[in-house]
């Protein structure tokens, strides 16, 4: 496998795991990392440790300091010089996106476009973080709301979409006139210091320690990071596990934090859909990514007239899926990102035969090359149920789809809601009124619903994240700058009198 495009990438042997505006001599244990394509070595990184942290937050908040007196529009011209280094750089970054999560390289280079995406996104609200202007009740008065950069913000990411998180976090905070602390995965660091590299050098000497990062683990730089002080906002995305950790922790402190966490995504087929569109959006949102996204389809509520016309279809697409190295042109589904995953899948396998499903396809390790065999490759597996078993209410971070029978719309709605993650979601109809329903305040109650189209895949234009256990945080487009700013409401008073607020007279 030619690696030679990570050396374009600024990737050496042995990698420094702290950037405060320069790469730390970090003295923390030596990571291996291991590409899950075929687990061999790509490269090592020396972590950081809770003093490495502290030397990045305090470098982070003294460049912000200067960086939010920057006009808006200025610091958006940083983001789109960032923007075109990621089009000069997209190959190689493609490259090691798939090189290190293994998911395909048109996915990979998917993710990449996220980003350029993203960074063009925020260059426009660079101009547009506008406030309000309020009517007082008092005379010769006026009141307005403005927004302030809110300081430095904790990024912490997880391995499936190593960069593009990161992006629709770092790249809105900036022109927003924040910092950046990022904590990425310890199973995808590389990503995370080539990114950081090609953002430190947009920015230059003076800025770039406005995209801090500290690789190091839970215990030490995690626990650094939520219980700083200094960042006022944490994003994070990983496990609902996670977020149980990291809400609380934050909130102690009086910190924000902008949560996303697991996704049990359902589509609904109703009998009037066009199933070969639905086929194609449930191939790809189960099977995309191995299954690794938080978008994933997980669940399938199919009904009772189509059903088996549409597994039967799905055997078959699921019979052509090409499993194996995703560099090559004609795969379809790489390896999971390490073994313990493939453990997790086999284990939810397991449990759904033996609460009544059954094994429709897959449900095995896939069978590959000899020189994969370090990777953990699994079949796309499909399982049907008669009913909503235990094991389907939880999130398997792998690509097995669940298939339910439903009789109606109302039972649809009903079982898409009925687990305690609410992501995605999308229903297959030509109804308007089923769809319109689906979408109701008393439809689906993720946090994306979408009608025909799958549940994977969200553009930056709209807000992103989900409601329950998904942890109810917004990222990417929409209003969601407003996440990393501060409110403030000022009155002015332009008169020589001083009324006061409600009509109270105090005094003489």
């Amino acid at each position: 496998m030619d690696r030679s495009f990570l050396q374009t990438l600024g990737i050496d042997q042995t990698n420094r795991g702290a950037f405060d505006g320069r790469w730390r001599a970090t003295t923390g244990e030596l990571l291996t990392v291991r590409s899950p394509i075929d687990g061999e070595a790509i490269a090592q990184v020396q972590l950081a440790d809770a003093t490495d942290y502290a030397a990045v937050s305090a470098a982070a908040q003294a460049a912000c300091q200067r960086w939010r007196t920057l006009p808006a529009p200025k610091r958006g011209e940083f983001v789109r010089r960032l923007g075109n280094r990621l089009r000069e750089q997209a190959d190689a970054l493609a490259r090691l996106v798939t090189l290190e999560t293994g998911k395909i390289l048109r996915e990979g280079r998917g993710e990449v476009q996220e980003c350029i995406d993203i960074a063009d996104f925020a260059v426009g609200q660079s101009r547009q973080l506008h406030g309000l202007t309020i009517a007082s009740e008092r005379q010769d008065h006026h009141m307005r709301e403005t927004w302030h950069p809110l300081g430095t913000v904790g990024v912490i990411t997880a391995f499936n979409f190593p960069i593009a998180v990161w992006a629709w976090n770092a790249l809105l905070a900036l022109v927003c006139g924040d910092a950046c602390v990022w904590k990425p995965s310890l199973k995808t660091p590389l990503s995370a210091i080539v990114m950081t590299k090609l953002a430190a050098a947009v920015l230059g000497e003076e800025w770039a320690p406005l995209v801090g990062l500290c690789i190091g683990p839970d215990r030490s730089v995690g626990t650094a990071l939520l219980d700083d002080p200094s960042v006022p906002l944490v994003s994070a995305t990983g496990s609902t596990r996670m977020g149980r950790i990291v809400g609380p922790r934050v909130a102690q402190r009086f910190g924000r934090s902008l949560l996303e966490l697991g996704g049990n995504n359902a589509i609904v087929v109703m009998p009037d859909a066009d199933l070969d569109l639905a086929v194609r959006a449930i191939v790809f949102g189960a099977v995309g990514t191995a299954g690794q996204r938080c978008t994933s389809t997980r669940r399938l509520l199919v009904h009772e007239q189509v059903v088996d016309e549409l597994v039967a279809r799905l055997r078959q697409a699921y019979g052509q899926c090409r499993i194996g190295d995703p560099f090559a042109a004609e795969t379809l589904v790489g390896p999971l990102i390490d073994e313990a995953s493939a453990q997790a899948f086999d284990h939810a396998v397991q449990t759904a035969v033996a609460q009544g499903g059954r094994i429709v396809a897959g449900g095995k390790r896939a069978a590959v090359p000899a020189a994969l065999r370090g990777g953990a490759y699994v079949e796309p597996t499909l399982v049907r149920c008669d009913d909503c078993l235990p094991i389907v209410k939880e999130e398997t971070f792998a690509p097995i789809l669940y298939v339910m029978t439903i009789k109606d719309l109302d039972e649809a709605i009903r079982r898409n809601n009925d687990v305690p993650q609410g992501l995605s979601s999308a229903i297959f109809t030509r109804d308007v009124r089923a769809a319109e329903r689906f979408l109701s305040a008393g439809g689906s109650d993720c946090g994306i619903a979408n009608v025909n189209i799958g549940t994977s895949g969200a553009e930056i234009g709209g807000a992103f994240g989900g409601e329950k256990e998904t942890g109810g945080g917004r990222e990417s487009g929409s209003d969601c700058w407003k996440a990393y700013m501060r409110r403030q409401t000022s009155t002015v008073n332009y008169g020589d009198q001083l009324p006061l607020a409600q009509g109270i007279e105090f005094g003489h």
